[in-house]
């Protein structure tokens, strides 16, 4: 007769040490998973708006079950606003790891940076914006949501280095909304106009050169000698 007892202490730290990395990658597939559902949420919702989107559809674009999208996001609902906190998200992190490495930048120069930052995601993800856009043809309660969840933060992060800006005569004296909305139309022209672009011009949105002529464009023009006068400044 075989009498069980407790598992010897070597066996079970060597079985832990097994399961640790196993559960270290299983928790890394489910983030990669979430992650890419979350994505192609957008892709969809931006092309088709809210109400023409299916999960079903979202499944069928990365080639899962659809059970398994719904094991995570119970509701249409529930992944529109987990997509748009995932989107907003990747950019606070961007901006959050260039503050720390230009702790000492002045509100001009963060400015800069911040929206220099928005505008490359765009680039990479021109779904974001359309994704946005589709929203804003209505008022439903997603965009009350989004506006109070999501956007606040951003604008209270924002405003203050524009006011600040303004006050140091480095920007327009204008109300500092205008002046956020204003460069968060210029970050998504190539995203919103690059087909038409393409069309009318034969320049691609997606050619590296393209974007970069166009970016030195807005820099030029929005910032212009402030932002020289400041990049002087931090570099002595």
């Amino acid at each position: 007769m075989l009498i069980e007892g407790p598992m010897p202490k070597r066996t079970r730290l060597a079985t832990g040490r097994r399961e640790r990395p196993r559960q270290r990658a299983e928790q890394q597939r489910s983030i990669e998973t979430r992650a890419s559902i979350l994505n192609a949420a957008i892709s969809e919702f931006a092309e088709r708006g809210f109400e023409g989107a299916s999960i079903r559809v979202i499944a069928d674009r990365l080639g899962l079950q659809h059970p398994l999208i719904t094991y995570h996001y119970r509701s249409k609902d529930i992944l529109w606003r987990a997509a748009a906190e995932h989107a907003f998200a990747q950019i606070l992190n961007e901006w959050d790891s260039s503050a720390l490495e230009g702790s000492d930048l002045s509100p001009l120069a963060r400015l800069r940076q911040e929206y220099t930052t928005l505008f490359r995601y765009t680039v990479a993800f021109p779904e974001f914006h359309r994704f946005m856009r589709q929203e804003t043809l209505t008022n439903n309660p997603r965009l009350k949501w989004v506006a109070e969840t999501v956007l606040a933060p951003l604008l209270g992060r924002l405003l203050p280095q524009i006011i600040e800006a303004q006050k140091q005569r480095l920007l327009p004296a204008v109300d500092p909304i205008l002046f956020h909305y204003m460069m968060v139309s210029l970050t998504a022209t190539l995203s919103e106009f690059g087909p038409e672009m393409q069309v009318t011009s034969g320049l691609s949105s997606e050619n590296p050169k393209v974007v970069e002529e166009y970016w030195r464009l807005v820099d030029d023009m929005v910032f212009g000698k402030g932002s020289k006068r400041v990049g002087k400044a931090h570099s002595r």
